[in-house]
């Protein structure tokens, strides 16, 4: 069994693949400088399988030693760190190259994978980015902007009388109270800045890209996207997968390493 993690701003998500297949899934939020054991504690219990191998995309820094410890205390294996030296099979054009995510080149390489190029990849969590692969099979970058969750709880926090509400496609554009015309502007308007930002790539690369949306409000923005194509709920997890799966045919540093 293969553990694949993904550690992001909010929370970890776990994938657990067999024969290549995901067989199940959980997250538990991610607690920047949280103890090895109390990671194991809150995960052991929906682990079917002892993992034969772990394989890892993390934003949070702090967390690092802490799933090194894991695997080494508790399975017997050293986890495998994806980052920017990895092979994706794509040319990396970006400036310092340390500073792209390893979440948004392995959400860009399985987007690749699954659909080819040229690719716009759409990750809507705590932060959005939208990053780009073109025809020559080179990443270009992309944007990051606040996800549609931090955008609202921006606008709650900077005002008084303002109430927060709950995110949600509202059934009009046009809002006839100051709850239903603050989701509309929250939902409507962050359409139009998706749409916006896609419709310019599109525009400047001269080209017709597939579009793939994933991240936890994925469903709740490509609903209205005039040019979102496909939902890709566990697109990053399946890319640690295929990291691992395939070896040195696409990376120069995945293998199974297992401690004596």
């Amino acid at each position: 069994m293969i553990l694949a993690i993904d550690i992001g701003n909010s929370s970890t998500k776990f994938g657990l693949f067999e024969t290549d297949q995901l067989i199940a899934k959980f997250s538990i939020p991610t607690v920047r400088n949280q103890s090895v054991d109390k990671i194991h504690s809150q995960m052991r219990n929906r682990l079917q399988k002892t993992p034969r191998a772990i394989i890892i995309s993390s934003v949070v820094k702090e967390l690092k030693h802490s799933y090194e410890q894991l695997g080494q205390k508790y399975f017997k294996v050293s986890p495998i760190f994806v980052d920017h030296t990895f092979d994706f099979g794509f040319t990396i054009k970006y400036e310092p190259i340390e500073d792209c995510g390893s979440d948004r080149l392995v959400s860009a390489f399985a987007a690749v994978e699954k659909y080819g190029t040229p690719a716009i990849v759409c990750d809507f969590g705590t932060a959005t980015t939208i990053d780009f692969v073109d025809a020559n099979r080179t990443y270009l970058g992309g944007i990051i902007t606040p996800g549609i969750n931090t955008f609202a709880s921006a606008l709650f926090d900077k005002t008084s009388k303002l109430p927060k509400v709950k995110l949600e496609k509202p059934n009009s554009i046009l809002g006839d109270s100051t709850i239903s015309s603050i989701q509309s502007g929250i939902y409507f308007g962050y359409i139009g800045l998706v749409d916006g930002i896609i419709k310019r790539i599109i525009d400047d690369s001269n080209l017709s890209p597939k579009i793939i949306s994933t991240g936890g409000f994925a469903g709740l923005i490509a609903e209205e996207s005039e040019f979102v194509d496909f939902r890709e709920e566990n697109l990053l997890l399946e890319g640690l997968f295929l990291f691992h799966k395939n070896g040195n045919q696409n990376t120069r540093k995945i293998k199974d390493i297992r401690l004596s």
